[in-house]
């Protein structure tokens, strides 16, 4: 395949629909015109996250999506050639998902349902219960939301099923209990960095990291998008501010480089590892 074009986006999302489709065309066209082939947009993009994550308002959760609704396949039409990841609220069933879905203009490549939810999240969303990845024109793909990449065994799960890239879609706040006065100071700013380039080097995957910017309610989210290659180094970043951040990488021989030597997957002993209650 050779080398292709990487963008992860920060930019803010709310409940309007209407705008979320006109912010989300606005970036796919400036990736386009970057020559961009995957564009990870953040968690909540369509409908945006909640406003107060230790006691949701159930009267104010974001509008639910069904997986096929006409929104979703406008973003695929959208995305015509390129991969899009976006993050929405999922309705289905009668539950309500914290989700994401991939998509081209062939139609969806794939879906993830967040499954690690902080406390609270559970008021608004029902978790989900797997990981898989699942191929796409860019290599083979696997997606994480927010808090799921907190969680070692998440981009591991998707590594063992072959994911190539680890895509992480996110509306990740600054500290709720402990707010720093410096974003570059808080918490949680420090967190989202680490494990973005943890993921990767463990797993020794490419993952794409979006979030959201912006504040709503009294979240107040981080930004930091960015490009991590299977060595952890931070290939493309956005800081705290909206945008696109767009590394350019041969993905199958940046992970052949990176497992030349030492080979996680192949190296593992799961004979020795405890098992999870």
């Amino acid at each position: 395949m050779g080398a292709i074009r990487i963008g992860a986006v920060a930019a803010h999302f709310g409940r309007d629909l209407d705008f979320a489709l006109q912010r989300i065309t606005t970036l796919i066209d400036h990736a386009r015109a970057s020559g961009v082939s995957l564009l990870v947009l953040p968690d909540a993009a369509l409908g945006g996250y909640l406003a107060d994550l230790r006691h949701p308002d159930p009267h104010a959760l974001p509008p639910a999506l069904e997986r096929d609704s006409p929104l979703v396949k406008q973003i695929a039409t959208l995305a015509a050639e390129m991969v899009v990841c976006v993050g929405y609220c999922e309705a289905a069933d009668g539950d309500r998902y914290n989700a994401a879905v991939c998509v081209t203009g062939d139609g969806m490549l794939g879906h993830h349902r967040k499954v690690h939810q902080p406390p609270g999240e559970t008021i608004a969303y029902s978790p989900g219960d797997t990981f898989a990845a699942f191929d796409t024109p860019v290599g083979r793909l696997g997606m994480l939301i927010d808090y799921d990449k907190t969680f070692p065994e998440s981009a591991r799960s998707l590594a063992l099923d072959g994911a190539e890239i680890v895509a992480c879609l996110s509306a990740w706040p600054t500290s709720i209990t402990n707010r720093a006065p410096r974003m570059t100071q808080d918490r949680q700013s420090r967190l989202f960095d680490l494990y973005d380039q943890a993921r990767a080097a463990e797993n020794q995957v490419v993952l794409v990291s979006s979030n959201q910017t912006g504040a709503m309610g009294g979240m107040r989210f981080l930004g930091q998008a960015k490009v991590v290659g299977p060595g952890g180094d931070i290939l493309a970043r956005t800081w705290s501010k909206a945008g696109i951040a767009v590394a350019e990488l041969d993905v199958v021989a940046e992970i052949a480089n990176a497992r030349r030597v030492l080979h996680h997957l192949g190296e593992l002993n799961p004979a020795a590892y405890r098992r999870t209650p």
